[in-house]
């Protein structure tokens, strides 16, 4: 057999060392650099410093830039949002938003609308991930993440909706028209009147809130209840899929901000679509395209569908949306 070539030690150095300090062109660009607590405590500094500190905080401080840049440039801004963010305290941050008129469309799923309504009735709580769910059960506690939510809240709410289904069903035989999944919402956010709801600025201002989920959750239990009564009942979904194709189309400026995955985050890009893709996009999420889903998509994928334009300034930032949308929020909107 033959043997390699032998090297002498001071051979296999040199040898090493070629391979390892291998000259290199210069950098330029941002200097990796973060807070300097020399300076005292400056929150407005520290948020900033994220875009020179790397890994996802630059992309967080990217995620800000872009949606600057979304203001400034009056873009028509299309938030999206999961229902678990309304259990959670980022409802009052939607809400300000909505009431304020600082986004033009909102998309969420059932228990976006619905939560929203039933905190109305009464609070929601903090509580614990590990909490035994047959003891939870057991009292009627409900429980989202580490927050916990009596069961008599959607009792509550099947005693607000139900009145209000019947009203709607009695308009429907009276007139043959037929309520939108969009309407159904303003009509919730007017009934509600109460200043603390996000369905109530949407119905004040006309800010839509699509829901192309509408019969899941809550919401779609009762329409259950109610339907089982009164089979002709219908809510409209396809009034609302036009709609919103027909927002994007002839936009100058079109930008998405989209908080979690599913249909929220489908729903809104395929719309962008219909005008070739949006100019902007900020993704907040946690979710991984290994598995080829759209939840994980990265906005490259998104492009390749012309959801996106390819110009576009895009960003996704891994993260959880409790923490980074306040932080943004403060640094864009709440200073516009």
């Amino acid at each position: 057999m033959k043997m390699d070539k032998p090297y002498r030690n001071n051979e296999k150095a040199d040898i090493a060392r070629k391979n390892i300090l291998r000259k290199s062109e210069e950098i330029k660009g941002i200097p990796i650099r973060g807070y300097d607590f020399d300076n005292g405590i400056n929150y407005e500094e520290i948020i900033k410093s994220y875009s020179s500190t790397g890994a996802q905080a630059s992309n967080l401080g990217k995620a800000i830039e872009i949606i600057h840049e979304m203001i400034n440039e009056k873009a028509f801004i299309f938030l999206g949002y999961t229902s678990s963010m309304v259990s959670s305290g980022l409802r009052e941050i939607f809400r300000w938003l909505v009431k304020h008129k600082k986004i033009n469309i909102a998309v969420t799923t059932a228990g976006g609308v619905e939560e929203d309504i039933i905190k109305c009735f009464g609070d929601f709580y903090l509580g614990d991930f590990r909490a035994s769910g047959e003891e939870l059960r057991e009292k009627g506690i409900n429980r989202i993440g580490n927050i916990y939510v009596a069961n008599n809240r959607y009792i509550e709410f099947e005693e607000f909706f139900q009145p209000l289904l019947k009203e709607l069903y009695e308009e429907q035989k009276q007139t043959g028209k037929i309520i939108s999944a969009s309407e159904l919402v303003w009509k919730l956010g007017e009934k509600i009147n109460n200043e603390k709801s996000i369905c109530y600025w949407a119905w004040k201002n006309k800010i839509k809130i699509y829901c192309p989920a509408i019969t899941d959750g809550a919401i779609g239990d009762n329409v259950y209840f109610f339907k089982s009564k009164n089979p002709e009942f219908k809510i409209d979904v396809s009034d609302d899929i036009k709609e919103i194709n027909d927002s994007t189309i002839g936009l100058k400026k079109s930008g998405v901000i989209i908080l979690g995955s599913g249909v929220v985050k489908h729903h809104i890009l395929n719309a962008n679509m219909f005008r070739n893709g949006a100019d902007y996009a900020v993704y907040i999420n946690e979710a991984e395209e290994y598995n080829a889903s759209d939840a994980g998509a990265l906005p490259e994928e998104a492009i390749s569908w012309g959801k996106i334009l390819p110009k576009a300034k895009h960003i996704k930032v891994f993260g959880d949306a409790t923490i980074l949308f306040p932080l943004i929020v403060a640094q864009t909107f709440a200073k516009s």
